[in-house]
């Protein structure tokens, strides 16, 4: 637990909230229900195992803090207690409510421990892969998907892995529960952008061989398909770059060639490149304008370079 002020306010609460979800308990000395509350908070922090953390506000120290809130939320009266998650205050709830009630709004915003431990095991799954230990790193993600269906990276970053080294069925199979994200009115950049990966493999084991691709290349430059096919296999075998590169030559000379697909490929491997943002929050209510913004973090070079390459060829 742990006293905001408006000193703190930005670092240990706004921040914090990022990595974890903080509960700011807004409380003032003189409310009785304020003092019944206090403890109930305090010992499902406790019981939660510091999956949320608690944070207390005195209303009549912190009357900035309390009035952006109250307003924010359309609440006049204390005890008022405000989950922050991803650096915004995303829902509340007002009153000395019995612990079961509070348990049911927590677990909407708290994680559960099964997910927690996903996000841990992909974490030491990059670790693992980063010195090159892929068996550790594969056992490792297998599980964390086993304990959240739901954990995107590790998926992707288990696919990743499963198509260095070849093993197409498996990547699929991995794929599969996340395959219909990739169609439809909407679908979803990276969904598609692995989807694409994964076909890239496909064709790589399936087309000519890389003599013949760039022999027939030599001898007619604008022989696309084959460029296409070779962008193929440097995209298949991971050398991103060098696929992005015959893909700007197609680009260059005949942007709109086979419905824009170098285009479209070019752009996935981008996503797969990219790292994506941590979990955003929720929506939250207006922002509260002590909060500030959030960092944005910087780019990889190497990407930027290639977005930038690409921009060049479309305009």
């Amino acid at each position: 637990m742990i006293d905001i002020t408006i000193e703190n306010f930005q670092t240990d609460l706004i921040e914090a909230s990022v990595q974890q979800p903080v509960l700011l308990d807004i409380w003032a000395e003189w409310c009785g229900p304020c003092k019944s509350l206090g403890p109930v908070l305090e010992k499902l922090e406790a019981e939660y195992g510091g999956r949320f953390l608690l944070a207390k506000l005195n209303a009549d120290e912190q009357p900035e803090i309390a009035g952006q809130l109250s307003q924010a939320f359309g609440v006049r009266s204390i005890p008022f207690c405000v989950m922050f998650a991803g650096g915004q205050p995303v829902d509340g709830f007002v009153g000395a409510l019995p612990a079961e009630q509070i348990r049911t709004f927590l677990d909407k915003h708290v994680p559960s421990e099964d997910l927690i431990e996903s996000e841990v095991e992909t974490l030491e799954a990059e670790e693992a892969a980063a010195v090159g230990d892929t068996d550790t790193a594969v056992a490792k993600l297998e599980d964390a998907l086993e304990k959240d269906p739901g954990n995107d990276e590790a998926r992707y970053d288990l696919i990743k892995l499963l198509l260095a080294q070849g093993a197409l069925e498996g990547a699929k199979h991995i794929f599969l529960p996340i395959a219909g994200r990739a169609t439809g009115p909407a679908p979803e950049p990276r969904v598609v952008a692995f989807s694409r990966y994964i076909a890239a493999v496909q064709a790589a084991q399936q087309g000519r061989h890389p003599q013949a691709i760039t022999a027939a290349i030599e001898a007619n430059k604008r022989d696309f398909q084959a460029r296409f096919e070779l962008a193929q296999l440097f995209f298949a075998s991971g050398n991103f770059t060098a696929a992005m590169d015959e893909l700007l030559e197609i680009i260059m000379r005949d942007k709109s060639w086979n419905d824009e697909i170098a285009r479209k490929t070019y752009i996935a491997i981008l996503e797969v490149m990219t790292k994506p943002q941590p979990k955003a929050a929720a929506e939250a209510k207006p922002a509260l304008e002590i909060a500030g913004k959030q960092a944005v973090a910087s780019a990889d070079p190497v990407i930027d370079q290639y977005r930038r390459k690409l921009s060049m060829a479309l305009f």
